[in-house]
């Protein structure tokens, strides 16, 4: 079970860091690792929403899987 686990884990982990990296795409590369000038708020329309929400969804699931891998091992 807890092989399983990993291996999701894994892939969605994988996931994650390309819907990062797809949310940063119009940015430079600087401020994909956390630097950047531009402060300006905008507000996210149609895909870039979707994108946003799907990136929070991803997030908590492995977040649940991690805890839940801890919670299996021991």
């Amino acid at each position: 079970m807890v092989k399983y686990l990993n291996i999701a884990q894994i892939i969605v982990s994988s996931n994650l860091i390309v819907l990062v990296f797809l949310q940063s795409r119009g940015r430079s590369a600087g401020s994909m690792l956390g630097g950047g000038g531009d402060s300006v708020f905008r507000t996210r329309r149609g895909v870039e929403k979707i994108m946003f929400r799907l990136t929070l969804a991803v997030i908590v699931l492995f977040f649940a899987m991690s805890v839940a891998s801890v919670l299996l091992q021991s």
